[in-house]
């Protein structure tokens, strides 16, 4: 990630952006009255705008905007209750199936006649309480190569706070390119805010290696603790180098795939080859009704 802050933008070149003087009037100033009206008037827009400024090389500039921009893709995702909270629903199995505590009131029957008799009680008389799987495990997956522009970068971060929010026990994160870069492993704890600021340094790096991103989607999500294992990738889906990524996609139990408007051809493709659901979306801000529609069921 060091590297990813090497890469900037000068004020010149951001200045061709449409309310970049209005949100930015002054060399180390965000104003964010000026960004709610840009966002207010067009939110893909402003987001896209925000995106750029992360990588201003304004130096104040830039820390303003990353915060804001974090602030924004928490904020976004949550309109609603998450889909998953603490550690699972309780329940009551066999002994000799599952490891938990022993629930007294449910093998009463079976401790008494134990006593009685003398005997330890067999494992498959008594009722242990365990906690249960979380729904659903998530392994995001984000395109980094080629370029990283204002509006892939929001959309990364919205959709990383997404997943968060959604599933905030069981999730991972992976960006790639030609190599596999893990910001949140499947079994790491890390608050969200980090793994957003780390995804809004990204910047746009080599070739596509759609087969070694969904293989390592696959590893990680072989760690979750749950009964379901979803794949979101975020990708136009062509591959320049690497295997046929339908061969990795078919290690996955389940993908689905949010590609970009207007570049899908290949996104559907390789959906309609492996059985997945895919999305087009058309600018950050649709980064919640997005997975809503692909992940609900």
């Amino acid at each position: 990630m060091q590297e990813q802050r090497r890469q900037t933008t000068p004020r010149r070149d951001l200045a061709r952006h449409e309310n970049f003087d209005e949100v930015s009037p002054d060399v180390g100033v965000l104003d964010e009255g000026a960004f709610d009206r840009a966002l207010s008037e067009d939110a893909d827009q402003a987001l896209t705008l925000l995106g750029e400024l992360i990588g201003a090389t304004d130096v104040r500039l830039r820390e303003l905007a990353r915060n804001l921009a974090g602030r924004l893709a928490i904020d976004l995702t949550r309109s609603g209750e998450p889909r998953a909270r603490g550690i699972g629903r309780l329940r009551r199995r066999p002994a000799d199936r599952a490891e938990g505590d022993i629930d007294v009131d449910a093998s009463l029957e079976a401790l008494v006649r134990s006593r009685s008799l003398g005997e330890p009680p067999a494992l498959d008389e008594l009722t242990v309480a365990e906690w249960g799987r979380h729904q659903t495990a998530i392994c995001l997956v984000v395109d980094r190569s080629g370029s990283m522009g204002g509006d892939r970068l929001t959309t990364a971060a919205i959709a990383a706070a997404a997943c968060a929010w959604r599933s905030p026990q069981d999730w991972s994160m992976l960006a790639f390119s030609n190599r596999a870069l893990v910001l949140k492993g499947q079994r790491e704890h890390r608050p969200v805010e980090a793994v957003v600021d780390d995804v809004l340094l990204l910047r746009g790096f080599g070739t596509t290696d759609v087969s070694l991103a969904l293989r390592t989607a696959a590893a990680q999500l072989s760690l979750a603790n749950a009964g379901r294992r979803l794949c979101i990738l975020l990708s136009d889906c062509r591959p320049t180098e690497g295997e046929d990524p339908a061969l990795a996609a078919a290690m996955l139990d389940e993908l689905v795939i949010v590609a970009p408007a207007g570049d899908t051809e290949d996104a559907a493709l390789l959906a309609s080859q492996v059985g997945a659901r895919w999305v087009e979306l058309a600018g950050p801000s649709g980064v919640p009704a997005a997975f809503a529609r692909l992940l609900d069921r």
